[in-house]
């Protein structure tokens, strides 16, 4: 969420900077700005109500103490009158700041200047590029027709089960899954991120924390009954594990690493492109997160995005890394890169993992501060990335690996994980 401050001292930097994400600021500006008049107004009535609601109290004890009991009485009427005159002023201040809030979360995070200019997808800039692309056999087969010839995914008991986007994995495709989560959770531990296994289901507060609600609320599972909603991303109760928490310019950088499954209702997604694991509605996920000081977060995501590329690369695919357009860009984030990673038999790249810094996005929405050298409270900043998302690695690892006698490679960094390398 966007600071008040910001919106007072540089309102048309904000409409200027939002619009590289064709988003159209400026009748929510103003109407903020105008509701944080009415609000400061009010506060100010009410303030100049209590201070003289104090005075007159103050008027009632020596008035009494001097025998002016009809005095008394009278600044009696008047501080009681005071009181209903406060009560008033404060719900109205509590409904115009409950105004001016609502208005305040429809305005997403301002893009960082790296932020290219663009509307969609076609508009990102590829900044690094290594396309070591297999060369199949002619006979090569899509990852969805592998998983089912070699018996390690069932789509349709899936569908059976639950529906379309809940895959079974079974045997050797079961031990895949749990070999790269446990080689991502290894890698990232190594690299100095504290494991933690958080809920996967969260509260209202927690989806807002991290900007999920109110934005994103049709594409999150709803449990509700108790009001929880199912974790689309690890990066919701990870990050606000540190809501409402005040930390010390000593406790940066805060780094966390998880392994959830994760919950899409991904509407309207159908079509060629999400077939098989292209698109699935729950799917595994390792998550790093990281909270940092203002001046260093851009040298923690450069770290953040050198740490997944260094896990693409030891999975020998073919990738690429993308800097979002504005266009293309999230709702909470400043900037985002994107791991691409290529799909052979699908002859097309598969996103796998976003890196972003929020800078400061989210912690005004979880309250997440931290005190500087001089014992001011400031806002940290936030920062997450894939590393990575399982389905589309795995698809990608099926396909690119695939031999002339129908087998699939095992990666060597994970064979002493599946125990096996060869899938057949």
């Amino acid at each position: 969420m966007l600071t008040l401050k910001l919106l007072r001292e540089q309102p048309q930097y904000v409409i200027d900077r939002l619009a590289v994400k064709n988003f159209d600021a400026k009748e929510i500006v103003e109407k903020i700005l105008d509701a944080d008049k009415q609000r400061r107004a009010i506060q100010g009535e009410l303030d100049n109500c209590l201070a003289e609601q104090k005075v007159k109290a103050g008027q009632i004890g020596m008035m009494m103490k001097s025998g002016d009991k009809a005095g008394a009485e009278s600044v009696k009427q008047e501080v009681a009158q005071l009181k209903d005159k406060s009560k008033s002023l404060d719900e109205k201040l509590s409904e115009t700041e409950k105004e001016q809030n609502a208005l305040l979360v429809l305005l997403p995070n301002l893009p960082c200047e790296m932020v290219p200019l663009g509307k969609g997808a076609e508009d990102n800039v590829v900044v690094k590029l290594v396309d070591n692309i297999p060369t199949l056999p002619s006979d090569a087969l899509p990852h969805w027709e592998l998983a089912k010839k070699l018996d390690i995914i069932d789509f349709d008991l899936g569908v059976k089960l639950t529906g379309a986007g809940f895959p079974v994995y079974k045997g050797k495709g079961a031990r895949m899954q749990r070999a790269l989560i446990n080689y991502f959770l290894d890698h990232n531990t190594a690299a100095g991120y504290l494991e933690v296994e958080p809920p996967v289901m969260v509260n209202e507060a927690s989806g807002f924390g991290t900007g999920q609600l109110p934005d994103k609320e049709g594409q999150m599972y709803h449990v509700g009954l108790d009001g929880f909603y199912l974790v689309p991303t690890a990066e919701v109760p990870v990050t606000n594990i540190y809501r409402d928490v005040i930390l010390a310019k000593s406790d940066f950088p805060v780094k966390m690493t998880a392994y959830t499954p994760c919950f899409r209702r991904e509407a309207g997604s159908y079509g060629k492109d999400v077939r098989g694991l292209n698109r699935l509605h729950q799917f595994d996920k390792v998550e790093i997160v990281q909270l940092a000081l203002p001046e260093e977060s851009y040298a923690a995501l450069d770290g953040m995005v050198a740490h997944v590329e260094q896990l693409v690369k030891e999975l020998g695919l073919p990738y690429r890394i993308l800097r979002l357009c504005g266009g293309d860009m999230s709702f909470t984030s400043a900037i985002t890169y994107d791991f691409e990673v290529y799909s052979a038999a699908q002859g097309r790249w598969l996103e796998v993992s976003s890196v972003s810094n929020f800078e400061s996005y989210q912690a005004n929405r979880l309250h997440l501060r931290y005190k500087d050298e001089n014992g001011k409270t400031q806002l940290a900043h936030t920062l997450n990335g894939s590393s990575l998302a399982l389905p589309r690695i795995l698809a990608a690892l099926l396909e690119n690996n695939q031999t002339a006698d129908g087998k699939i490679v095992v990666p060597e960094v994970l064979r002493k994980y599946t125990g096996f390398e060869f899938i057949d």
